[in-house]
């Protein structure tokens, strides 16, 4: 099922999603090394990445519906996109809360703002499990007809064809 939401024939939301995970991510081995060191400079670069994250998620999440609303309804697909979506939804806010509780100093946070974000990252497992589901069992965001001599995407020809044909 291919993605509606494309540029340069690749689904956005794909291509979107790594900057929140990878934001996201590093903001919470960035917290445990704080821990670890004290060091507030990375307390500090924690609440930028938390802020940054949480804006790439709400990007990204607007292209994941775009592709949602083509599911099928009735489908384990349509199922596990909205477990994914969901999900996502509730990551996104353990994060804006964890950036929050960081707002009166962001160099130290409270135990409680690292919590959350351990919480959200490890949501956010789950969930990037469930996108994978997606797109290798269910084929979503997959062009019609996707093979190992596709030609690329860029030469507007279907994924069908075979490339130097």
């Amino acid at each position: 099922m291919e993605s509606r939401a494309k540029l340069l024939g690749h689904p956005i939301h794909q291509m979107l999603i790594v900057f929140p995970l990878g934001l996201l991510g590093m903001a919470v081995i960035f917290d445990v090394i704080r821990l670890v060191t004290g060091s507030t400079g990375l307390g500090i670069a924690s609440y930028y990445m938390i802020l940054a994250g949480v804006i790439s998620g709400l990007v990204a999440a607007v292209f994941g519906v775009i592709d949602w609303t083509a599911i099928p309804s009735g489908t384990r697909a349509k199922a596990v996109g909205t477990w994914h979506a969901v999900g996502n939804v509730i990551v996104v806010l353990l994060f804006a809360g964890s950036w929050w509780l960081r707002v009166p100093d962001h160099a130290d946070p409270p135990t409680l703002a690292f919590v959350v974000a351990l919480a959200g990252a490890g949501l956010s497992l789950v969930t990037a499990w469930f996108g994978g589901e997606l797109v290798n069992r269910h084929g979503v965001g997959v062009s019609d007809g996707a093979h190992v001599n596709a030609p690329s995407s860029l030469s507007q020809r279907p994924a069908r064809e075979q490339a130097g044909t």
